[in-house]
């Protein structure tokens, strides 16, 4: 049985359960000044750092805890007899348990406003020095930095008087894992100036373990970056439906990147992370009819996202397709009873209605390594363009832009066909920009869509007219894309022949 713990905690959650747990197993109990206080304030007898080191805490506290009474404590190897003498000359008692928690450092410097003095301050020295000891010696001292661990120390050393060196070696583990993620998150702070440091150090928390990963044989977890305001769920709830999967969580991210670049009513319905169907319209009823009628067969067991809340007819509606993911702001009591008949629709309302983070990274796994970038959020404002052929009117335009917000959220090559804010037609990942276009002309033509006057976008320049020329042929009327190929002239001079407007945006798009 162990007989002595350590406990050091900024956040005293569970200290209710395991400072107790331990005083009836008779553990003698140390702890920091604030630590010692809440556990005084539940009746238990407790010894006060500064009573082993003779030093009161300096500096506003800033030194407490990094004294050699202390980590002489948890450092010494409990089957090294000098390590025991040296322990013994000197009147100090070893740990056996160390229970750390940290300053929440990446949660004050999240906040909106925060100050720098504020937030050095939240730079913990003693907490990681005293984990990491502790890791280090996990041979012969129990690591805990998790309140989820709390009950299951609680539970072996009740059961058995101690803990298994597999499972203090899965502490330790986690105890690095916690130290490291909260270094990183320092270093990123101060290298918030330098946009691509030498040494880049990402951090992330699991949040959930997920069921499978792209495929049944590959294991997969979510994880949110630690210091990120914002993630995929972190204002979600799920109200019905199977577990969300691997796939289900790349879909909903596709999607709602893709809806937050409109404010009027949108819907977006993405399978396989591209849209197959999006529109704006006057309801959020006509904007959801508007989006399946796009290419209907490929939204099947498709990620539907919402802006406006659902209410029941429109729930009844849906609930006649079979959807993966539903994510709306709201539904209706009528509308929920729809769609809770369908017993694998998972079903979220997600709250979030600010923006994510505009300076976020975007990351992508390589063969040993990682390829690192800024987001590509937003779209060029209008005034940067350049209409090269005619001179669209204000519907043209408002169909032009609408195409271009949908075309970046396409897999390239991308080619996006809309008319009156709905998409007729998407050709995503194709190696050939000409078969882009011909599979969004296609798609559309299957639904049986009219591109009379359609707009088309291209997330990057036409490398050649017989693009362009195989839209203009099939009835549209508008092109918008990047430009700066070497064959621009001949590409314009087909959009002219055919008395089509052509806007340069001077900015590709390109998702791979």
């Amino acid at each position: 049985m162990i007989q002595r713990a350590l406990i050091s905690a900024y956040d005293k959650a569970g200290l209710d359960e395991l400072g107790p747990g331990l005083a009836e197993l008779g553990v003698a109990l140390v702890a920091s000044d604030g630590t010692a206080a809440f556990l005084e304030s539940l009746g238990l007898e407790v010894t006060r750092v500064d009573e082993l080191t003779e030093v009161p805490e300096l500096l506003g506290g800033r030194v407490k805890t990094l004294h050699p009474n202390i980590h002489a404590g948890i450092l010494a190897r409990h089957d090294h007899p000098d390590d025991l003498e040296a322990l013994s000359r000197r009147g100090i008692k070893p740990f056996d348990l160390v229970c750390v928690n940290l300053y929440p450092f990446a949660e004050i410097v999240s906040r909106y406003g925060v100050r720098e003095e504020e937030a050095v301050e939240m730079i913990d020295i003693g907490g990681p020095s005293m984990l990491r000891g502790a890791a280090k010696n996990f041979a012969h001292v129990i690591p805990l930095c998790r309140r989820e661990r709390f009950g299951d120390v609680l539970a072996a050393l009740r059961s058995d008087g101690a803990v298994s060196l597999d499972t203090r070696r899965e502490l330790a583990a986690e105890a690095f894992s916690a130290t490291a993620a909260y270094e990183a998150a320092i270093a990123a702070w101060f290298s918030d100036v330098e946009v691509f440091p030498n040494t880049f150090l990402p951090s992330f928390v699991k949040v959930a373990e997920l069921p499978y990963g792209e495929n049944p044989h590959q294991r997969a977890a979510y994880y949110a970056a630690s210091h990120a305001r914002r993630h995929l769920l972190s204002r979600v709830e799920k109200l019905h439906g199977k577990e969300l999967s691997f796939n289900n969580l790349n879909d909903l991210s596709a999607a709602r990147g893709l809806l937050l670049e409109f404010t009027l009513p949108a819907c977006v319905i993405v399978k396989h992370a591209n849209p197959c169907g999006v529109a704006v319209a006057g309801t959020i009823e006509e904007a959801y009819e508007r989006a399946l009628a796009c290419d209907p067969l490929s939204a099947y067991g498709g990620v539907v996202v919402v802006n406006r809340p659902i209410p029941g007819e429109l729930g009844a509606r849906i609930a006649e397709q079979f959807v993966e993911v539903l994510a709306a702001p709201g539904f209706d009591a009528n509308a929920l009873e729809a769609l809770q008949a369908k017993p694998t629709t998972r079903i979220l309302v997600d709250r979030e209605r600010r923006r994510f983070d505009p300076g976020e990274r975007d990351y992508k796994r390589v063969l040993g390594g990682l390829l690192v970038q800024d987001r590509d959020w937003g779209v060029e404002d209008r005034q940067g363009m350049e209409a090269v052929v005619g001179s669209p009117d204000e519907a043209v335009w408002g169909d032009l832009l609408f195409a271009w917000r949908v075309c970046k959220h396409v897999a390239s090559n991308a080619i996006v066909l809309v008319r009156d804010l709905r998409t007729l037609g998407i050709g995503a990942g194709q190696m050939s920009r000409v078969d882009a276009v011909r599979l969004a002309i296609d798609k559309a033509r299957a639904q049986g869509h009219s591109l009379e006057g359609a707009s088309l976008a291209s997330d990057a320049f036409f490398p050649f007219a017989d693009g362009p020329q195989a839209a203009l042929e099939a009835g549209v009327t508008a092109i918008i894309q990047p430009g700066g190929s070497k064959r621009d002239e001949e590409v314009v001079e087909a959009a002219r022949a055919a008395d089509a407007t052509m806007i340069f945006t001077h900015r590709r798009h390109f998702r791979h």
